[in-house]
């Protein structure tokens, strides 16, 4: 597999915290030359180029400063726009018509530019102006409400999952208008909203609820639709430390009641079935949790897992660092970064004959590459380009 296969396109990414950076993480992976567009101004909390967060979504890319208040850094941009095949933004839909940087103004500039907008309701709409993070939109789609394990406390998930399918739906867009504009020649506008990304994932719940008048209520780790039981997730010795298991038939049961060591409260009638099991769930849970809460996960679920009954370790980050399986795949990279020295990062979820990360680079510091692209893309004399360094228009 060529590792470079989107090494002859350039990539205006005026991104910032996940959505968008991941997605344009995801070009520069495969070689696309993507030009992260920064000012000092901004540059602080999760776009501080040193911050960890900043170099875990930024790797493969290119930094330089514009201070887009000032019309001269609009009129570089535009510049740059004219020799680039995308623009990809997530800010608030106000914030480039403001700059005079619409669809509109980029495509009298290069009729082939693909311009993707990413935002947290879309530009059109009585919500477009809203400003949202990924916990809004998740608890805006129903998905905080269903993910949650009691109705009266919506908890929901503990990680921004909108950014990240809003992240691969944009890198799908992306593609499927570069393809197209093969075919046409013309660029085209992408009005990405993130909620409406979200929503597409909630199909089954909407067509339980059209189909079947079904009232939908939390179900945390017990989802009706799954024939298992017990079916959750267990406190195990340590702090924070659970694990998952699953048992789906009579065989399975009966190896579970064998590692639990056959204690007299599984004989209970209530518990004979799996349908029983099921309907006193709660009960059921409360035997096999004076189980676990004896055991470290990997010992909990290495016993059962021995047995043939289905069960794993909740792993945190440190789990997943230090994850044997992970390793052995090499799915973490080092790459040595001038500042913060050796960082770790994580590899594409597949393999290739030849070492696919060999040619990675570190996130970029910030204007880490100035020179190159106002002076070799653009051609700036440096007269010019002191001129608007002393004036705050590249800083």
């Amino acid at each position: 597999m060529d590792t470079e296969l989107l090494r002859d396109l350039r990539i205006l990414d005026f991104t910032w915290v996940l959505a968008g950076p991941l997605a344009t993480r995801i070009l520069a992976d495969f070689g696309s030359e993507v030009i992260k567009v920064q000012s000092r101004r901004i540059s602080q909390g999760t776009e501080d180029n040193l911050n960890g967060y900043f170099n875990t979504w930024n790797r493969n890319k290119r930094s330089i400063t514009l201070n887009m208040h000032y019309s001269e850094a609009r009129q570089i941009f535009l510049r740059l726009v004219k020799m680039s095949d995308v623009v990809v933004e997530n800010f608030s839909p106000r914030v480039m018509s403001n700059w005079g940087l619409s669809y509109e103004e980029l495509k009298r500039v290069n009729p082939k530019i693909i311009m993707v907008s990413i935002s947290g309701f879309g530009h059109t709409g009585p919500l477009r102006d809203f400003i949202a993070f990924a916990p809004t939109l998740q608890a805006y789609s129903g998905l905080t409400d269903l993910t949650s394990f009691e109705r009266n406390n919506p908890l929901g998930l503990g990680f921004p999952y909108a950014d990240i399918v809003a992240a691969l739906y944009a890198t799908l867009m992306m593609l499927t208008s570069l393809e197209a504009r093969e075919k046409t020649g013309q660029g085209e506008y992408i009005d990405l909203s993130e909620f409406e990304a979200l929503c597409t994932t909630m199909g089954p719940t909407f067509l339980d609820l059209a189909v079947n008048q079904k009232e939908l209520l939390p179900r945390g780790n017990k989802a009706d639709y799954i024939p298992a039981a017990p079916h959750g997730v267990y406190k195990c010795l340590g702090v924070d430390r659970w694990c998952v298991i699953a048992v789906f038939h009579e065989k399975e049961w009966v190896s579970f009641c064998n590692v639990l060591g056959n204690p007299a409260w599984v004989t209970d009638e209530r518990f004979s079935t799996l349908n029983s099991r099921q309907k006193h769930a709660a009960e059921l849970d409360e035997g096999i949790e004076k189980w676990t809460r004896q055991f470290p996960p990997e010992q909990a679920a290495e016993l059962l897992q021995k047995a043939g009954v289905p069960a794993g370790v909740v792993q945190n980050a440190e789990d997943l660092a230090k994850d044997p399986q992970l390793r052995a795949r090499g799915f973490f990279v080092n790459v040595e970064h001038p500042i913060l020295g050796r960082t770790i990062s994580d590899r594409v979820p597949w393999k290739c004959p030849e070492n696919f990360a060999s040619s990675w680079r570190p996130a970029p510091g910030l204007g880490d590459d100035n020179d190159y692209i106002f002076r070799q893309l653009l051609g700036m004399e440096e007269k010019e380009l002191s001129l608007y360094k002393e004036r705050g228009i590249i800083g």
